[in-house]
C-alpha cells in the first residue's frame, strides 16, 4: 500500500526535510527521487539487552520484499524528533470500570512525556467517535478537554457531547463500541495529512460490535500512512477469568500492534510510566528508509517486508508490509 499514492512521497520528503532542518538526523548522499512506486518503511532496534539501537548506517541492513532482496534508495537515522500522535481512548460501557485509569495513565503521557514540539490529539470512542482535542502541543490543555467530555456525561449520554465534533461521517450504530472506526478515522482524517514520526496510542479492550470497517481494513489503512499503532489493553475479566470475547480482543490489538509496527500492552501488568517512556524512546530514536520494489506489478497483493541488521542478536520492529496497489 505505500507508494499507492504519489502524495505519500511527497509527505515522505517533506518530512525528511523537516527533519533535516531540525538537526536530528544523519543522512545519506544519495539523492532522493519522487516515484508513485516508492516504498517508504519506519523501523527500530534494540539489542540483546533491549536497549535501543541508533548507530546503525545504509550498509548494515538488509530489506527484502517477498523474501527478495532490494536496493535501499534512501535511508535517515533520526533522533529526538518531533511526535505527532493521536490517543483514543475507549469510553463504551465495557470500559466503565477503567474510567479513572485511562485519564491517570493520560495525564502520566501528557506530564512526563509531551515534549515542546509534539503534537497531539484526543479521540473518544463508543458508537460516536468524538473530536475532545485537537492538535497541541499542551498536556495541560488535552486534560482540561478530557474533563469537559467528563462533566457532560459518559460516552452513552451524547446529546451532551454535541460540541465535540465527529469523526468520520454521521453514522447510525445500535450498538456501542466503534472500535476500528476509531483507528481507521484517526488515521484518514488527522495524521494521513500530517508529516514526521506519527503514532497512535489506543486505550481499549480491542472489542469492536459497530464499526463499518473492519480488523484488515484498518490495519491496511495505517500501514499505508506509515502509523504505527500502540494498543494499551484494559480488559475486564469476569470472575477473574478471560471470556472469549475477551480473548478475542485481546489477539485484535494484538494484531494490530504487530502489524503496523507497534507494540501491545497490557495495562493490568506493566507500568504506565515505564512503557509510555519506551514507546516515547523508540519512537524518537528511529530509522526510515525507501526502496523502489523489484515487483511494480499492482496486482493488489500483500507484499511482506523483512529489515534484517547484518550484526547478529538485533531485533527489529516495523510494520510487517503492504498491499501492492
Amino acid at each position: 500500500m505505500a507508494g499507492r499514492r504519489s502524495s505519500d512521497s511527497r509527505a515522505y520528503l517533506l518530512a525528511s526535510l523537516l527533519v533535516i532542518l531540525s538537526g536530528g538526523s544523519a543522512f545519506s548522499q544519495e539523492p532522493l527521487h519522487v516515484a508513485v512506486n516508492l516504498v517508504n518503511v519506519a523501523f527500530s532496534v534494540r539489542d540483546t539487552r533491549g536497549a535501543l539501537v541508533d548507530n546503525l548506517s545504509k550498509e548494515d541492513v538488509e530489506v527484502f520484499e517477498d523474501a527478495v532482496p532490494q536496493k535501499i534508495s534512501f535511508f535517515a537515522r533520526s533522533t529526538d524528533v518531533p511526535l505527532t500522535m493521536g490517543l483514543i481512548v475507549d469510553v463504551s460501557g465495557s470500559q466503565d470500570h477503567f474510567s479513572k485509569q485511562h485519564e491517570h495513565d493520560l495525564e502520566v503521557f501528557l506530564k512526563e512525556v509531551l515534549g515542546p514540539k509534539d503534537r497531539v490529539f484526543l479521540v473518544t470512542f463508543a458508537n460516536h467517535i468524538r473530536l475532545v482535542s485537537d492538535f497541541s502541543p499542551s498536556g495541560p490543555e488535552i486534560i482540561e478537554r478530557m474533563k469537559q467530555y467528563k462533566e457532560r456525561g459518559k460516552g452513552k449520554d451524547e446529546g451532551k457531547h454535541a460540541q465535540f465534533p465527529e469523526l468520520g461521517p454521521l453514522e447510525s450504530r445500535d450498538l456501542g463500541t466503534a472500535f476500528y472506526d476509531a483507528i481507521y478515522f484517526s488515521v484518514t482524517e488527522k495524521l494521513a495529512r500530517e508529516s514526521g514520526r506519527r503514532a497512535l496510542l489506543l486505550f481499549s479492550d480491542g472489542e469492536d460490535n459497530s464499526s463499518s470497517h473492519d480488523m484488515m481494513t484498518t490495519i491496511e489503512t495505517a500501514q499505508a500512512e506509515n502509523v504505527l499503532v500502540y494498543a494499551i489493553r484494559y480488559t475486564e475479566k469476569e470472575h477473574g477469568k478471560l471470556t472469549a470475547r475477551n480473548k478475542y480482543g485481546m489477539s485484535v490489538m494484538d494484531r494490530i500492534a504487530k502489524e503496523t509496527g507497534g507494540a501491545h500492552i497490557d495495562a493490568a501488568v506493566t507500568d504506565p510510566h515505564s512503557y509510555f517512556r519506551q514507546i516515547a524512546e523508540e519512537l524518537r530514536t528511529s530509522y526510515e528508509l525507501a526502496y523502489y520494489p523489484t515487483n511494480s506489478v499492482k496486482d493488489e497483493m500483500f507484499r511482506k517486508i523483512v529489515i534484517r541488521p547484518k550484526q547478529a542478536g538485533l531485533k527489529v520492529r516495523t510494520k510487517t508490509g503492504y498491499f501492492s496497489r
